[in-house]
């Protein structure tokens, strides 16, 4: 389900900060990926800090909501998911990302639940950091990730 406009689906699961989406909403407005919600979300769609992070980029965004993260499987049954974690030692960088992939996050103060790393034990990767660090900020661990992925093929068109 890849188009030229969509190399890759950024899936945030049970996001709970409006500032946070409305970045990852504003990075991929401007790669062309598509971004999927999974619900429940800490924010309503019109919270101001979700537009404000946005700016004028709302017309950009191919944007979907899911009632859950089985629905998004079911929907795309052949995606390819790499899921965020903290809790593998496989860097993103390692992976081998196809246009199509899903890269797949979980909420701020939890991260994915074990029953989606689970499923994907072996496409969970992680961001490297220092000992002691707990995470980064989840709209710049998206950024990071996109932009390997993007790298690692060609960057889709874009200039």
């Amino acid at each position: 389900m890849m188009t030229k406009s969509e190399p890759f689906h950024i899936v945030l699961v049970e996001p709970e900060i409006p500032g946070n989406t409305g970045n990852v909403a504003r990075l991929c407005a401007a790669t062309g990926c598509h971004l999927h919600l999974v619900r429940p979300l800490g924010f309503t769609i019109d919270d101001k800090n979700l537009k404000r992070a946005g700016l004028d980029y709302w017309h950009l965004l191919s944007i979907s909501y899911h009632d859950s993260f089985a629905e998004l499987q079911t929907q795309y049954p052949n995606g390819r998911f790499f899921c965020h974690t903290t809790k593998t030692d496989r860097f993103h960088s390692d992976a081998k990302y196809l246009p199509g992939d899903f890269l797949v996050f979980g909420k701020e103060t939890a991260g994915l639940p074990e029953t989606i790393l689970g499923q994907y034990a072996d496409s969970c990767v992680r961001l490297p950091m220092i000992e002691g660090a707990r995470s980064l900020n989840l709209s710049n661990a998206v950024a990071v990730s996109v932009y390997e992925a993007l790298r690692q093929t060609g960057y889709g068109g874009l200039r």
